[in-house]
């Protein structure tokens, strides 16, 4: 606690008021808000730097509560100055998601800065490194604590809380100068603070498993009772994200890494983040109460709702929805009106094929808060996308209407989807709009770290593939919404009565050319190339939405009607889907510009028979995606990548781990 000399004073601002309506967790006696601590008005001492961590964790409960600014402000009173490790710190983070949040350059660089500020008061706090001497001796004469475990445990409790801070905000820094940089020089200097943050992360980790395995042989408990629950928290937090980030990384770049002699492992990472709230597979309650838990608690819980419920697109390995909801049900108890966990519960509907329910959490999540207009950019963007999954056009447009006129993230795809929505809708009043959205997009684009985003690249090929064609983009929309999960996520009654339609009328336009597909689009004789584009991308739609009739999602959520419907009619959608497939690869050779297809459908058609139960089938047709090979032309006679390659090829190498591990695909 503080010093006994200290004088205190209760802040200006008003605490956050507990609500009587909001419910108490089962079976605990224990406040959900805590009222403000008060502030100190003597100077600042190094030595008493964990004092602080009551009011960064009640800035912290603020901002969840989605009084964002107020948490700001708070921190600014208790630390005007911005001295102090946890407030100084804490306050970095909170401009960091800010600037995330916006991707505006101004609060990118304002983030940096205080990100830097506050790495650079943990720097302060830390141990000094030893002298060369020293640490050469240290080699050979262990005791003298120069590296490792040993050099941890003879800091003192300040010492390794500021070593962690400082591992996060170094993070912090890393990830903002990777966001904001525009060259690879910048990039691979940031990469190494990364490195940085890994290896203190490890030593960390390693600190606590040597501490607990001493406790446990002196019988003494699982847990050694000297280290606090905040520093476990953050340690917990640190040694589980860097496995999961690493766990998910494209095998290029692993590769890359593991020179280093870094690896991940997933399920090690997700079992350190559910630690620091309790979490277990057997029980629907944590076992880490209020009083007990760490100051980071909640932030390796959004961790893990990150992982399950938005990486979970790129991986099936380790995926828990029921892990999710229960994170969910918890944290909506304790924070009802927390825009963050109003995602949570929007995304964990869309994954369930529920986008109806979803969207009303996501309207709830618009009305939480009006501090920070960007976090309503998260609703619209998810909205935008849930719209698709329903159909809904008309109401998706206007959400990237919005997107388009505000939001910073990614001008050029938003520009986009407003162009497909139009042209989805149709009408001669639309078609000057659209052609000039279409001609916007590709000067819209942004780089990170010297490189094009990947979507970017993909919506830029489109744009341009619309003017080549006079002003023609079959199923464009629908195509947007398969990038998405749109259909994935899709109920099957829109499935077969909105989207199947659709695709089916497209398909029966680009047949009646099929004797002369010269004629195709344009009808001045030029249209070949388009008529096999068309003809390669209606097969695919038609295929991804017969065999998510086949078979929905494995964390869709189906009524008992739904479950006799889809045992009547599998068998025709299968037969239906595996006919569209190898269309496609018959007529792959002919595609012009839109090459994915052929290795998305190779990927889909994995899925397809692995939910059929071929699993080797399965392997051969994942293989030849990460063959490297062109799988729609001559070998040779096609240079360069294919749009979103190494998304797939994540996708891909998730997709094989599954299958040699039996899960449903």
């Amino acid at each position: 606690m503080a010093d006994e000399q200290d004088v205190l004073q209760e802040p200006k601002l008003a605490p956050v008021s507990t609500d009587a309506s909001e419910p108490e967790p089962a079976g605990k006696n224990e406040l959900w808000v805590n009222p403000a601590p008060p502030l100190p008005r003597t100077s600042y001492r190094p030595e008493n730097a964990l004092d602080d961590i009551p009011a960064i964790s009640y800035a912290l409960h603020v901002f969840l509560r989605s009084h964002m600014v107020e948490s700001e402000e708070f921190c600014k009173e208790y630390d005007p100055r911005m001295e102090r490790l946890y407030v100084a710190t804490g306050f970095g983070l909170i401009q960091c998601v800010k600037g995330l949040m916006s991707f505006e350059d101004e609060d990118l660089v304002d983030a940096i800065a205080k990100v830097r500020h506050g790495n650079g008061i943990a720097s302060q706090h830390r141990k000094r490194a030893a002298s060369l001497p020293t640490r050469l001796a240290g080699l050979v004469v262990g005791s003298l604590n120069t590296s490792g475990v040993g050099f941890i445990k003879s800091m003192t409790p300040v010492e390794r809380h500021a070593e962690l801070v400082y591992a996060e905000s170094l993070f912090e820094k890393a990830l903002l100068g990777i966001v904001y940089s525009g060259d690879w020089l910048a990039f691979i200097k940031e990469a190494l603070n990364m490195r940085t943050t890994i290896s203190i992360y490890r030593q960390l980790g390693k600190y606590i498993e040597a501490m607990d395995a001493e406790a446990q042989a002196k019988g003494k408990g699982p847990e050694d009772i000297s280290i606090d629950a905040d520093f476990r928290s953050g340690v917990y937090l640190g040694v589980g994200l860097s496995n999961l980030i690493l766990s998910v990384m494209p095998s290029r770049l692993l590769t890359i890494v593991e020179l280093f002699g870094y690896k991940g492992d997933r399920h090690a990472g997700l079992a350190y983040l559910q630690r620091a709230g309790g979490w277990t597979a057997e029980s629907d309650e944590p076992s880490v109460g209020l009083a007990q838990e760490g100051v980071r608690r909640a932030i390796c819980d959004m961790s893990l709702l990150i992982f399950h419920l938005v990486l979970s697109s790129l991986t099936f390995e380790g995926v828990d929805i029921r892990m999710a909801q229960k994170i969910l049900d918890y944290h909506i108890k304790r924070y009802p009106n927390g825009v963050f966990f109003l995602f949570g519960q929007g995304r964990l509907h869309l994954v369930r094929s529920q986008p109806a329910v979803a969207l009303e959490y996501y309207r709830k999540a618009l009305q939480a808060q009006e501090q920070y207009r960007n976090l309503h950019h998260i609703s619209f963007w998810e909205m935008a996308i849930t719209n698709l999954a329903l159909w809904d056009v008309s109401a998706s447009l206007e959400h990237w209407r919005t997107l388009a006129a505000e939001a910073s993230w990614s001008k050029s795809t938003y520009t986009y989807g407003v162009a497909v929505c139009l042209l989805q809708i149709g009408g001669e009043k639309h078609t000057e709009e659209i052609s000039n959205l279409m001609e916007r997009v590709p000067a819209l684009r942004k780089r990170i770290a010297g490189k094009s985003i990947p979507l970017e690249k993909f919506v830029a090929r489109k744009a341009r593939k619309f003017q080549q064609q006079g002003g023609r983009l079959a199923l464009s929309a629908l195509e947007f919404a398969y990038l998405f999960l749109g259909i994935a996520h899709a109920p099957r009654n829109v499935l077969q009565k909105r989207m199947l339609p659709l695709v089916d009328e497209q398909l029966t336009e680009v047949e009646k050319h099929a004797a002369d597909p010269g004629q195709y689009g344009s009808g001045n004789g030029a249209g070949a190339d388009e008529f096999w584009d068309d003809k390669c991308l209606a097969n695919f739609l038609r295929a991804i939405c017969l065999r998510y009739i086949a078979y929905p999602d494995p964390d869709a959520v189906l009524d008992g009607a739904d479950d006799r419907d889809i045992l009547e009619k599998r068998a025709g959608a299968e037969k239906d889907a595996k006919s569209a497939f190898e269309q496609i690869f018959r007529d792959g050779p002919k595609i012009v510009y839109d090459h994915y297809l052929v290795y998305h459908a190779h990927f889909e058609y994995a899925r397809l028979l692995a939910c059929q139960g071929d699993k080797e089938g399965a392997r051969v047709h994942l293989e030849m995606v990460l063959s490297g090979k062109p799988l729609e032309v001559a070998p040779g006679s096609r240079k360069g990548k294919f749009s979103m390659e190494n998304q797939l090829h994540v996708r891909a190498h998730a997709a094989m781990e599954a299958i040699d591990r039996g899960k449903r695909l």
